[in-house]
């Protein structure tokens, strides 16, 4: 039965055939001068090794028989493109450095074969060779505008921020696009790391390029925030955490807790409830996230998060089997707060076991936010759930018991 590296030669195969015809006619001109070429001996060669599965032996055959020049290059492109999308990646260098290693190149066949050559690299993760390459292409060549691209995405993934500035930077300029969000997340994790070596006036220089003359990053609040708590500056770091629960919904999830912690450690705990109903009051459609923040990070002991939390349990459907709410608004204070206690410390326990977080561009979930999205490599998109997955939940409970 045919195997799939079967099926690729064939389509390699007939690729060739192309090209195999265009030496054939240029073939039969250098014959009438003396000269001719077995093109279709060649060929049924090597469609004898393909077909009885001879995979290697055919594919040195046609390596072999297919000469490298104008005729033929991009057969031999086409031919390394293949092996790098099959993963055979060792092949496709292989072809490519064949190409470059032409003396009488033209130079834009030259950049092509440097950009299919790192594209290969960087498919078998050689970034530092990918790297020197684009490095080359993005001086002038046509391939500019994908070569900084990728010089980008090297640098990310290499934690290069100050070169994936100069990238971006050069990017932006060429391309007419705006890549400010991108770049105010560069600058923010060079704060982030000059906080973690303590470098204190380092970050904080940082963080400011992060938001001058860009679109405003939350990420760069709590990063400012973060930063005074180390400093012990615990009233900037409030007002900064503060800032983000009023004007970031999608942030709450950070922020509560980290504002709990500073007033906390800042011994204000009691201006900490006025803090909340103030905001609750300017914002009563805050009050699911920060119920639900709470059910999820175990926070309790509040009143206000408290009240928030024992509302959402009561408005949501799925719990309605639970908590017989005639029942429960015909108990005591004491027994309606030991069931609510119970309900919330079950989920806060399930809560633990799924993803918080999920990418509104593909989908991608974790259990803590990332600021760029592992998958589809996009800023700043991943949003918490804005409620506990109460089915799921209730049915890997069910489940183990």
């Amino acid at each position: 039965m045919p195997t799939e590296s079967t099926f690729l030669l064939a389509g390699l195969f007939l690729l060739l055939v192309a090209a195999g015809w265009t030496l054939g006619r240029f073939g039969e001109r250098d014959a009438a001068g003396g000269e001719s070429l077995p093109l279709n001996t060649d060929y049924l060669k090597g469609l004898n090794f393909l077909l009885n599965e001879q995979t290697d032996q055919a594919l040195e055959h046609f390596l072999k028989m297919v000469r490298v020049d104008d005729k033929t290059i991009e057969t031999h492109f086409a031919l390394g493109n293949l092996f790098r999308r099959r993963g055979e990646v060792d092949r496709a260098i292989r072809i490519h450095q064949n190409i470059i290693a032409r003396p009488d190149l033209a130079p834009e066949q030259r950049d092509q074969a440097l950009q299919s050559l790192a594209r290969d690299y960087l498919r078998a993760g050689l970034l530092d060779r990918a790297e020197k390459l684009f490095v080359r292409l993005s001086q002038g060549s046509r391939h500019q505008v994908e070569a900084l691209e990728q010089l980008c995405r090297i640098y990310e993934q290499e934690r290069e921020w100050q070169k994936a500035i100069a990238a971006a930077e050069k990017l932006e300029s060429l391309s007419g696009r705006s890549l400010s969000l991108q770049l105010a997340h560069y600058y923010c994790e060079l704060a982030e790391q000059a906080a973690s070596e303590r470098d204190f006036a380092g970050a904080r220089a940082f963080s400011k390029k992060a938001r001058s003359g860009r679109p405003q990053t939350f990420r760069g609040a709590l990063t400012r925030a973060a930063i005074a708590c180390e400093m012990e500056d615990y009233k900037t770091a409030i007002k900064l955490y503060r800032r983000v629960i009023d004007e970031s919904d999608y942030l709450i999830t950070e922020a509560l807790p980290r504002l709990i912690a500073v007033h906390d450690i800042a011994g204000t705990n009691s201006k900490l409830e006025n803090e909340l109903r103030t905001m609750l009051d300017a914002h009563p459609n805050i009050s699911k996230e920060l119920a639900y923040t709470a059910i999820v990070n175990d926070i309790g002991g509040i009143p206000v998060i408290d009240e928030c939390v024992e509302q959402y349990l009561l408005n949501e459907p799925t719990l309605a089997e639970f908590i017989d709410l005639q029942l429960h608004e015909n108990a005591d204070a004491g027994e309606r707060k030991k069931t609510l206690a119970r309900v919330r410390a079950a989920l806060s326990k399930l809560s633990a076991s799924i993803p918080r977080y999920q990418c509104s561009e593909c989908g991608f979930s974790s259990q803590r936010i990332l600021w760029q999205c592992p998958s589809c490599k996009n800023w700043e998109t991943q949003r918490p759930h804005s409620r506990v997955q109460f089915d799921s939940l209730l049915q890997r409970g069910q489940a183990s018991m």
